[in-house]
């Protein structure tokens, strides 16, 4: 008996230290205005001739980090993403434990990107050089198994290039 519980907690202690290396970057920050953080996005992708990708989610959103980590551990998407967009993580939390002006700041932020929500997390939103939405891509169409498709991603984002419209 005594065996099985230090095998028990050796096991689960190497299961949480597993967890705790493997667990995904949190990329989106709570702290600042998504609105604000749009239009400093729109600014300079207009100066350098590009769009902006806003990826709309919130580190509570598993496939939100799950889709971040997984453009940046691929060069092929990395560098089509760099030499044409201003992407930009931006923060949505429909919590009411977050407080009025964060709730105010939300649906302010869904009534920008055209209810860009409805599609479910993390939604992308491709925006022109004045901010005007030009397309609103759900995600699930660019899932396969538990991650993404390279494929179906690279397709969107060279779908949506400066040079593609």
């Amino acid at each position: 008996m005594k065996k099985f519980f230090i095998t028990s907690i050796a096991a689960a202690l190497f299961a949480v230290t597993v967890n705790a290396q493997t667990a995904l970057k949190k990329v989106y920050n709570e702290n600042i205005n998504p609105l604000e953080q749009i239009d400093q996005a729109v600014a300079k992708a207009k100066g350098e001739g590009k769009l902006v990708i806003c990826q709309v989610g919130g580190n509570w959103c598993p496939w939100c980090l799950r889709f971040a980590d997984f453009i940046t551990k691929d060069a092929d998407i990395s560098n089509v993403i760099a030499e044409n967009f201003e992407y930009i993580h931006v923060n949505y939390n429909p919590r009411k434990s977050q407080g009025q002006e964060k709730l105010e700041q939300g649906k302010a932020l869904m009534a920008r990107l055209n209810n860009c929500g409805r599609f479910g997390f993390p939604v992308f939103v491709v925006l022109d050089k004045d901010g005007k939405v030009l397309h609103i891509q759900d995600s699930s169409f660019l899932e396969e198994g538990e991650g993404y498709s390279k494929e179906k991603v690279l397709r969107f984002f060279k779908n949506w290039t400066p040079k593609a419209l």
